[in-house]
């Protein structure tokens, strides 16, 4: 699997575990709503310090968001 995909998946699984919107992640990462669409559809690159952001706002670590 592609680590946009394994990123995609992950970053939207944590996300309804909490039961979050995009926007409300969006918010929480400091963020546009459409940038965090964009990743979980896997059409934008994000960088590591914007996984380190959404990560950080999920609380969880980064390779959890990768792995």
């Amino acid at each position: 699997m592609e680590v946009k995909e394994r990123l995609a998946r992950n970053m939207k699984r944590l996300r309804k575990e909490r039961s979050w919107s995009q926007e409300a992640l969006a918010h929480e990462a400091d963020l546009d709503r459409t940038y965090i669409s964009g990743i979980e559809r896997m059409v934008r690159n994000p960088t590591m310090t914007v996984i380190d952001r959404i990560a950080t706002a999920l609380e969880c670590s980064m390779g959890d968001l990768l792995d």
